[in-house]
């Protein structure tokens, strides 16, 4: 049955409005922003928790203009090499740390040594004020990425395979402790008295369990959501680095945007931080108990003995050498 002329035209008309919409719906999703996150974070971490926050965050300020893909546990780049990722506009979004940093803002090795910053208060003031605004910008110049908030990832502790009387940094004489691999990672390692060992984080958890390292530094969060407390005996607060990582976006990202966006991701970032922060300071204040539950021994070396030592080792180094005139002493009168 041949339909009639008026049914023929309703029939187009409705085949048109559908290609229409199809159409409509495909170049909506073609002008979404791809933000790509990688991150050597697992699941169960805060600062992999977090960017789930980001991402709800920016869907509500900002319905399907932004097509956020969150990645753990470095599957789509190997920790360490994110920066040059973003730089090479291969990746929009990570979190660097201090020692990512360095490597092309030798400048900013001055947070990568140990006892500089005091507490997680003192860290977001520091980046939060004149300092971190002056360092930024020097971040954005020399590395094409833009840091967006500040992340406390905690307080670095030592966490060792097998028990020992730890109470200077000599008695960590001759222990192979694990840390990544940059030139300041590996000064900080060693500044313990330990012998630093480069391994990637993923390679942590087997290397405690053969023995090819004798330890590892992590914030306390991090060595129960990566369960290093299955393989490893004993905790030491040394409290040696108030660590901290940067969220930030690919400058080639961040200048297409426009300010309103601009702002919107800004305000995203800023969620996302202020979660992980208020968990893990909640986490780290009740954490030490689990630990104890799980069989570990927990023990207070001479902080006081490691922090002279250790600051110490760093001024004498030709690490400090590349701070800037007056930038310790502008950190340590930061209240």
């Amino acid at each position: 049955m041949t339909p009639s002329p008026l049914r023929r035209g309703l029939l187009a008309a409705t085949a048109s409005a559908l290609l229409l919409g199809g159409a409509a719906l495909s170049a909506q999703a073609q002008t979404k922003v791809p933000m790509r996150i990688s991150t050597p974070a697992v699941a169960d971490d805060w600062h992999a928790k977090m960017w789930t926050v980001f991402k709800e965050s920016l869907d509500k300020s900002a319905p399907g203009e932004f097509d956020v893909q969150i990645n753990l546990n470095a599957s789509l780049f190997k920790q360490g090499a994110e920066p040059a990722a973003m730089a090479r506009g291969n990746l929009e979004l990570a979190t660097i740390s201090a020692f990512d940093i360095a490597k092309l803002v030798p400048e900013f090795s001055v947070f990568t040594a140990g006892y500089v910053i005091r507490d997680p208060a003192h860290q977001q003031k520091v980046f939060g004020g004149p300092i971190g605004t002056e360092l930024f910008k020097r971040v954005s110049e020399k590395m094409d990425v833009t840091v967006l908030s500040t992340i406390y990832l905690g307080t670095r502790q030592l966490n060792l395979r097998e028990p020992r009387a730890v109470k200077t940094p000599a008695d960590l004489k001759g222990v192979k402790l694990r840390m990544p691999g940059s030139k300041e990672w590996l000064f900080l390692g060693e500044a313990l008295g330990a012998t630093a060992t480069p391994l990637a984080f993923g390679e942590v958890y087997l290397g405690l369990k053969t023995g090819t390292i004798d330890g590892q530094d992590n914030p306390l969060p991090t060595v129960r959501a990566a369960k290093f407390y299955e393989v490893t005996k004993q905790l030491v607060l040394t409290s040696h680095l108030v660590d901290g990582i940067f969220l930030s976006l690919s400058n080639k990202t961040w200048n297409a945007l426009s300010p309103t966006q601009q702002q919107k991701v800004r305000d995203a970032a800023a969620a996302a931080a202020a979660y992980n922060n208020e968990n893990r300071l909640k986490e780290e204040a009740q954490i030490v108990d689990f630990f104890k539950q799980q069989g570990l021994q927990v023990v207070t070396p001479d902080v006081a003995a490691f922090r002279s030592h250790v600051q110490q080792t760093y001024l004498k180094s030709d690490l400090a050498k590349t701070w800037p005139a007056g930038l310790l002493d502008r950190i340590n009168a930061t209240q």
